[in-house]
């Protein structure tokens, strides 16, 4: 089972995303294969108006999808929104999944918290593995500072890659 962790945070612009790009950018220095899975709640749209891909999907195509050298992605038209659990089922050749979002989920958490973004945290401590943070808390789970992404990537490699 390939390891999984979620980047939470209460609200947006706490920096959840330049975290994870962070992440990703030292796993993948270290030899790491990585996928995400970035969760939006007010849905998304990857094809554009008058390309072909967007005019199979308007002909009615129920899946539509896009293959060259480089890239592969499929555009797949649901009739409700596929659990965590039902996306993670389609990845394999990775290491690690990491999602954005999610924070409802059962999955292991770091929570990325800005004082500016929010007034407090969105876990309890048992849900978190790790905090990255400009203010320090009293709690016992370990905190990372922005600046702190090799200490967190070794932390992260400790807990779900070393095993």
């Amino acid at each position: 089972m390939i390891p999984i962790f979620s980047v939470v945070g209460k609200n947006s612009n706490t920096g959840k995303t330049t975290v994870l790009c962070n992440i990703i950018r030292e796993l993948k220095n270290r030899g790491y294969r990585v996928a995400t899975i970035k969760h939006d709640v007010h849905g998304f749209d990857i094809d554009h108006p008058g390309k072909d891909t967007w005019k199979h999907g308007q002909a009615g195509s129920d899946i539509v999808m896009i293959s060259s050298p480089e890239k592969f992605a499929m555009i797949e038209k649901v009739q409700k929104e596929y659990t965590l659990d039902e996306i993670i089922s389609k990845i394999n050749n990775v290491d690690i999944i990491i999602t954005e979002g999610y924070k409802r989920e059962n999955k292991p958490k770091l929570e990325v918290y800005r004082t500016e973004a929010a007034e407090c945290l969105l876990c309890e401590d048992n849900e978190l593995f790790g905090l990255v943070t400009d203010v320090p808390f009293d709690m016992a789970v370990p905190q990372f500072s922005f600046e702190d992404t090799e200490k967190l990537v070794d932390h992260i490699i400790e807990l779900f890659l070393n095993k």
